[in-house]
């Protein structure tokens, strides 16, 4: 699976502290990486991952479950310019072959080498460091209420996904997406035994499975294209 990760105090709000300990032992600059969407239904997960400028932090950046929609989307309107970005999208095909954990790390391989630096270290929000990581990393729980970094890959992340849900939303109405973001919502369990499921439910989660055995038993289960 991967290496385990430090539990540590969280500061409030994030500092830049783990990074700068990090790049004076390391030498290099260091990205956050944080994921978005391992809980969901439906819909993809979201890997981002960060390089901020120690010089250019923007304002505003804090773990994005604690950011209202519209602070996230203006942290990240005011975060592109300044950051090296990059981000990985694990589609349901992949969770639903490797299951969620493992298209969630190799999301964070790939965010991480699709920066566009030669060379770099990471702060890995999370439990566990994954395998074959390419660059030093260290793993801390509760990251995005830590690193500045993280909680800025948090907010790019969730903010990636929610604009693909309710896109997403537009063609698939029955199950409000645009506002459930593809959660196990009320309204989302009620549209799934109404109307069945679809190519973007993750049929390898629990709840879609016995939503389509019930369906199953009932001789309605048909696949929504």
């Amino acid at each position: 699976m991967g290496l385990p990760a430090e539990s540590l105090p969280a500061p409030c709000p994030p500092s830049f502290d783990l990074e700068a300990e990090m790049m004076d032992l390391h030498g290099l600059p260091v990205a956050g990486i944080d994921e978005a969407g391992r809980g969901p239904w439906a819909g993809p997960v979201v890997v981002a991952a960060v390089i901020l400028n120690p010089d250019r932090i923007p304002e505003g950046l804090n773990d994005s479950k604690l950011l209202t929609p519209d602070a996230g989307r203006t942290a990240t309107r005011r975060s592109w310019p300044r950051l090296s970005v990059a981000i990985a999208i694990g589609h349901v095909r992949r969770i639903d072959r490797d299951n969620i954990l493992q298209a969630s790390l190799w999301g964070m391989r790939l965010a991480f080498r699709g920066l566009e630096v030669p060379q770099a270290a990471a702060l890995i929000d999370g439990n566990m460091i994954p395998k074959r990581f390419p660059g030093k990393a260290r793993a801390v729980v509760g990251g995005d209420g830590i690193s500045l970094s993280v909680a800025a890959a948090s907010i790019i992340a969730k903010v990636t996904r929610d604009r693909i849900m309710v896109k997403l939303a537009k063609r698939y109405r029955r199950y409000g997406w645009e506002s459930n973001k593809g959660y196990g919502t009320p309204e989302h369990a009620r549209a799934v035994q109404k109307h069945g499921v679809c190519t973007h439910h993750r049929r390898s989660f629990a709840p879609i499975q016995r939503a389509m055995r019930i369906l199953a038993k009932r001789g309605e289960f048909e696949p929504t294209i």
